[in-house]
């Protein structure tokens, strides 16, 4: 089921330890296959798994690397796929190296069953990829990029496919592969089996499981004490003084959808959000030396997707809430051990779980295990990065963009493509050239992926500056809508009635009502800011130039306004309309309908020469009246 509120995927209940499989229960060919990658019996995780597959239940599975996950979609296969009717189970994974990994551990394990297992991933050639395709594959095993190149290409097709597995799932998202998930969603049949693993389960991954399984079973491991409400809690130990290369490191591997990273002093909070931007992320500050409404405005912009992280002191970081923070990383551990809960705390709601990252240095892990055993919270240890695993990592995302660009590109893209493939060819000869291609690489990386998608739970509208914002009870919509009902009212006005017959009922019109739309117009020219706000409304659902002539009033032969120029000198350098004369503020005396004609005639004289000769001269005053009732309208 879906939880209609936030799209993230509502879980059965575990089944019963009752329907655990048993290592007896499987085919001895299965069995010897198993022997031959060194298993002797199955793992908790497996036994619960393997009943659910085979049933044809989709399952969510919550486990960490090393619980033997690849066994539990793997021996499930054995008795859901044949040796005739194609490609039937497609694993996909979010790098290469485990792709090739999982096709391994297939291939030893069918080895006594007939099944060909075959692994497609980008950075490689397509021969001999489709050469193993072709000769006959039942189980394909890649990353989402390289399976759609094949898709599109028509080297494959998953007409018969059965199962479907994500493995890493939230890895796979923080690899950027989620578009590419989305377009391949599309070449799946319906009422496909899916199978979803991930070590953890952030809102994203929920709203993407959402997207591809139908009432799944949630499976975790007990003993692991791992829940999908749990925050999972990480200590880095890094060098003192290369505190801000390491949160790097972490961020490129991680990276989360949106995160608070917590610092001591208001010097690390402006030096950390230095780093960051300089790396590409934006990123936002939050200390107390804001006023309240800076602190609403940068809190508005990481809800709204228009900044990733923020960094805060503990005390610019009270009451945040945030539902869909995935990380929270502490610069340093909390000098109150009572704020390492409030910390933490602002990660893993809504039902989803959260990922608490702490860099220590010294004395720092002293106090952080005291926190933990104060709280009774579990902190797994972990090694930095090295700077080979984030290069490697760095690089297979930038392929990854780099193939979803090609396969956006048409011909004529391609055919200029050509013209520098003998100059990259001498470029990558040098180390020169290769510098200059790396920095053209690092400058696409970083236009491209961190504007990446990731699954949102509710739709996401354009903002008045440009960006993208999740649509908050409708009011942008409503606002787009009642823009749109009112240029449909008026152009049923404008074709009701000729341009002529409009005129000459302006021309005939008494003077208290002539006198009463001068009074308007004039109101709305030295109010500050009324002008602007109806220039505002315009800009954010329409485009409105101030005293643009209606179609049928310019086919009609109506001179152009002075007003249409003012307005477009408004809308291009930004300055307030203002009357060019006090007498446009005068109320005319009775009977002197003619005489303001005459003396909008007069101010006309200002204006460039008409447009249509054959429009009579008096016509002018009541021809601009006209245009500004139509604008105040």
């Amino acid at each position: 089921m879906t939880n209609e509120h936030d799209g993230t995927s509502q879980m059965q209940p575990e089944p019963s330890a009752a329907l655990e499989a048993r290592w007896e229960d499987l085919d001895d060919a299965v069995r010897r296959g198993a022997q031959r990658l060194g298993w002797q019996d199955l793992m908790p995780v497996q036994r619960r798994v393997l009943p659910i597959v085979v049933a044809g239940r989709d399952v969510m599975v919550q486990s960490k690397t090393g619980s033997g996950k690849t066994g539990a979609f793997l021996l499930p296969m054995a008795r859901l796929v044949a040796q005739a009717g194609g490609v039937q189970a497609l694993v996909l994974t979010p790098t290469r190296e485990l792709a090739l990994q999982v096709a391994r551990d297939a291939a030893v394990l069918f080895a006594d069953l007939g099944l060909n297992p075959v692994a497609l991933y980008g950075g490689a050639g397509f021969r001999p990829q489709v050469q193993a395709l072709e000769a006959g594959a039942q189980v394909v095993v890649g990353t989402p990029g390289r399976i759609l190149d094949h898709l599109l290409r028509g080297t494959l097709h998953l007409d018969g496919l059965r199962l479907l597995v994500f493995d890493e799932a939230d890895r796979m998202l923080s690899m950027g592969f989620y578009p590419d998930m989305k377009q391949l969603q599309r070449y799946l049949p319906a009422g496909l089996q899916t199978a979803m693993f991930s070590a953890t389960y952030p809102g994203y991954v929920q709203r993407l499981a959402a997207q591809f399984l139908k009432d799944p079973v949630h499976i975790s491991l007990s003993q692991d004490q791992i829940h999908v409400h749990d925050i999972v809690h990480i200590q880095y130990r890094v060098p003192a003084l290369q505190k801000s290369r390491a949160l790097v490191k972490i961020i490129e591997m991680e990276n989360p959808s949106s995160a608070i990273v917590f610092c001591n002093t208001k010097t690390d909070v402006h030096f950390v959000a230095v780093v960051l931007r300089r790396f590409g992320y934006e990123t936002g500050e939050l200390s107390a030396d804001l006023s309240q409404t800076e602190r609403e405005a940068v809190l508005e912009d990481l809800r709204q997707g228009r900044i990733k992280f923020l960094v805060a002191t503990d005390l610019a970081g009270r009451g945040i809430d945030i539902p869909d923070l995935s990380h929270v990383f502490q610069y340093q551990p909390p000098q109150d051990p009572e704020a390492y809960i409030h910390r933490t705390g602002r990660t893993g709601r809504a039902g989803a779980a959260g990922v608490a990252i702490s860099l220590v240095a010294g004395v720092e892990e002293l106090d952080l295990a005291a926190i933990g055993r104060r709280f009774g919270i579990a902190i797994e240890d972990r090694p930095l990065p090295a700077d080979a695993e984030v290069q490697a990592m760095v690089a297979q995302r930038a392929v990854s963009l780099l193939e979803a660009a090609l396969r956006r590109a048409d011909n004529i893209q391609k055919e200029r493509l050509q013209r520098f493939e003998p100059l990259v060819a001498d470029l990558a000869g040098s180390e020169e050239g290769r510098v200059l291609l790396a920095l053209l690489v690092d400058q696409f990386y970083q236009a491209t992926f961190h504007a990446l998608e990731l699954p949102a739970h509710a739709p996401v509208v354009a903002t008045v500056g440009g960006g993208a914002s999740h649509a908050a009870g409708g009011a942008v919509d409503g606002a787009e809508e009642g823009i749109s009902r009112e240029k449909r009212r008026r152009r049923r006005s404008r074709k009701k009635k000729p341009a002529a017959d409009v005129l000459g009922d302006v021309a005939s019109k008494s003077a208290p009502q002539e006198a009463e739309v001068e009074k308007d117009l004039s109101a709305q020219s030295l109010v500050g800011g009324g002008v602007q706000a109806v220039r505002a409304q315009g800009a954010s659902g329409e485009a409105v130039v101030d005293g643009a002539a209606p179609k049928g009033e310019e086919q009609a032969g109506s001179p152009v306004s002075p007003m249409g120029e003012g307005g477009d000198a408004v809308a291009s350098g930004g300055e307030e309309a203002k009357p060019k004369s006090r007498r446009r503020r005068r109320r005319p005396r009775k009977g002197s309908a003619a005489r303001t004609a005459e003396g909008g005639g007069a101010q006309g004289g200002e204006a460039p020469p008409a447009v249509a000769p054959k429009a009579p001269l008096q016509e002018e005053g009541p021809s601009r009246s006209r245009k500004k009732k139509i604008f105040l309208e």
